[in-house]
């Protein structure tokens, strides 16, 4: 099995979405294009309401994810165990589907004998740490969210640090929603470091509307171009799941 890209997009909320598409319908779009959705809901002393629970792991269920409902003050290690988690799970079906190819009959990991699993749980975790890795960063702006953004802020740059010590390359990119302008605003470009946020969230003017959809919308958007743009140069550069 070779290594290939592992495209995630994250969700950082605390609320439910209230303005534009169905934010699971999106998140569903996603899945199907090998991309992953995961969702991670911030609460400070506030709790969070049934609906924006149920919608929370609904958008990560539809985008083949991880979600995860968390106090702020665990929010570093949560997005960090969030996207390693997502890594491994997908690794896992991939490796799944190789079985039934290799074996001939519909057989899962999990049913392997105990000294088997643990070989290939080995070669999940060697690919995990191998593997190229992009990931799009949505970050909830609206008013509600205002005293969490400096969390998120070192939330993100600890993901940074962490992703970089493994041997497979990183690529992040930071969008915000709402915008000052529109929906969705881009606020960080493809790189594999992210310290210039320190000086970006500073500026955020968190806002009232929350379009969850549109922004996963967007980032899907922005993923297919990425993928349209590559092919020209070469085609060899595919999602994961058509590199193995």
């Amino acid at each position: 099995m070779k290594t290939g890209t592992l495209r995630q997009i994250l969700l950082i909320t605390d609320g439910c979405s209230n303005y534009g598409e169905d934010p699971i319908a999106m998140a569903a779009l996603s899945n199907e294009q090998g991309i992953t959705v995961n969702v991670i809901g911030v609460l400070t002393n506030d709790a969070m309401d049934d609906k924006g629970m149920k919608e929370i792991e609904g958008i990560a269920k539809s985008g083949g994810g991880v979600s995860q409902i968390v106090y702020a003050a665990q929010l570093s290690q949560t997005v960090q165990m969030v996207t390693r988690q997502a890594m491994t799970q997908t690794l896992q079906g991939l490796v799944n589907q190789e079985l039934k190819q290799i074996l001939n009959r519909d057989i899962s990991m999990e049913e392997l004998p105990p000294e088997k699993r643990g070989e290939v749980m080995e070669v999940v975790e060697d690919l995990g740490e191998k593997a190229n890795l992009e990931v799009l960063i949505l970050v909830d702006t609206s008013a509600s969210m205002k005293e969490k953004l400096p969390i998120v802020k070192e939330a993100l740059l600890d993901l940074s640090l962490s992703m970089n010590a493994r041997m497979g390359n990183n690529l992040f990119s930071v969008y915000i929603f709402p915008g000052k302008q529109r929906e969705v605003e881009r606020i960080l470009d493809w790189t594999p470091k992210m310290e210039s946020l320190t000086s970006i969230f500073s500026k955020l003017t968190p806002s009232g509307m929350t379009p969850t959809g549109p922004a996963i919308r967007e980032a899907l958007g922005q993923f297919m171009k990425k993928r349209s743009a590559r092919s020209l140069l070469s085609s060899d550069d595919e999602f994961f799941e058509e590199s193995v």
